[in-house]
């Protein structure tokens, strides 16, 4: 059975996921196979992730505050 995806949803690369969320793609991929986001695969092995969820992960975000770096 395939999963359908609305054409309304695209899908990101782990590129522009990072860059959205402003990580490293690698940190993309990390919280990828720990569940915080999920992912699909295209036939070549590559990830792609759905923009609604990932901008549902960035709004999470925004009412989270962050530890500050020391020196601050």
């Amino acid at each position: 059975m395939r999963t359908q995806i609305k054409p309304d949803n695209r899908l990101l690369t782990p590129a522009e996921v990072a860059a959205m969320l402003r990580v490293d793609p690698k940190t993309v991929t990390r919280w990828a196979r720990g569940g915080k986001l999920s992912s699909i695969r295209t036939p070549g092995g590559h990830r792609r992730y759905s923009e609604s969820e990932v901008r549902g992960f960035l709004n999470g975000w925004q009412g989270v505050s962050l530890p500050r770096a020391s020196g601050e």
